[in-house]
């Protein structure tokens, strides 16, 4: 399938996109996934409900191609991590932009949006928007606003 396809394909099913790593560095304004998992993982909600992997160097070239390309609307994504002596993950939304693959380390320029990014970190999962959706329903930071506001609430009701 060409290139063209394979995002048109992934728009049309708005994507959410998980990259994992060994963990995390950042500094100077980026991000960078130590140690990444060769595949990205994509899927879709409800109907759909599709399942795929990219290869990460794929979805990298994919960065500026399609109508909503990230490179026209740079996604908010979520950076899931566990801290140095942390039991607990934590978590921190971005936005991303300007991917640079270098072997096994991903790297993207981000801005934090809400909580903060740690100097290091270990294990740790990027979720991203879908292209051109990054305040969708369904979207990593929508879903992190839900849960927060949900742990507030059920934090009222406890008392």
């Amino acid at each position: 399938m060409a290139e063209a396809d394979v995002v048109k394909e992934l728009e049309d099913i708005s994507a959410l996109f998980v990259q994992s790593a060994h963990g995390a560095e950042s500094s100077d304004g980026r991000i960078v996934l130590r140690g990444v998992t060769p595949s990205t993982i994509y899927f879709s909600d409800r109907p759909q409900r599709v399942v795929g992997h990219l290869d990460t160097a794929e979805f990298v070239g994919f960065w500026d191609e399609g109508d909503d390309s990230f490179a026209e609307d740079p996604p908010n994504a979520v950076l899931a991590f566990i801290g140095e002596g942390d039991e607990v993950p934590s978590e921190v939304v971005v936005e991303i932009s300007d991917p640079v693959l270098d072997g096994h380390d991903l790297s993207y320029a981000a801005t934090v949006l809400d909580g903060s990014l740690p100097a290091s970190a270990g294990g740790c999962s990027l979720f991203i928007d879908p292209f051109g959706r990054p305040l969708s329903p369904v979207s990593a930071a929508g879903m992190h606003r839900r849960g927060r506001r949900r742990g507030r609430r059920r934090a009222r009701r406890r008392f």
